[in-house]
């Protein structure tokens, strides 16, 4: 079983917070707009990163991280990118990439809206852990942390933070 920690759009803002929540987790996921590499660097001292850059992110992130990622935990299928869409609303593109790779769980960040749905369609789970950091319009910053253990994608939970 692998527990993960899951945030975006930070835009370069700490908060000690996230260490708390994102202790019990083996791996930290960052789906974009990360913001510094100080801040990268602090989620790689609490757990190993999985990370993609978003449209916000310069030198040296960008040089660093790729666009989109694909990888496998256990048996779960994931595809990473920041800006994706959802289920009913795709990026050009996406949806093929996903039926193509045979994806259980495709995340994006971008939107700073928290977003966790089944997309019955293409067969997999999308999540959108919401906006983590201070820059944008939302009212409450979120976090994700979740289990995977085979196939199964479980306890999902919600960390909201207030503004």
């Amino acid at each position: 079983m692998t527990t993960i920690g899951l945030l975006s759009d930070t835009h370069g803002y700490w908060d000690d917070r996230y260490a708390d929540f994102f202790m019990p987790c083996d791996e930290i996921w960052h789906a974009g707009d990360i913001g510094t590499l100080e801040l990268y660097n602090r989620l790689m001292e609490l757990k190993p990163v999985k990370a993609v850059v978003g449209n916000c992110d310069g030198y040296p992130l960008r040089t660093m991280l790729q666009p989109h990622y694909c990888f496998k935990v256990e048996d779960v299928n994931v595809y990473m990118t920041h800006i994706g869409g959802h289920p009913g609303k795709y990026a050009p593109g996406v949806a093929d990439l996903l039926r193509r790779n045979n994806i259980n769980l495709f995340i994006a960040g971008h939107s700073h809206i928290l977003k966790v749905v089944n997309d019955k369609t293409l067969g997999l789970l999308h999540i959108n852990p919401g906006a983590a950091g201070l820059q944008g319009w939302q009212i409450v910053r979120t976090l994700v942390r979740f289990k995977i253990d085979g196939s199964r994608i479980f306890d999902l939970e919600v960390k909201e933070i207030p503004r």
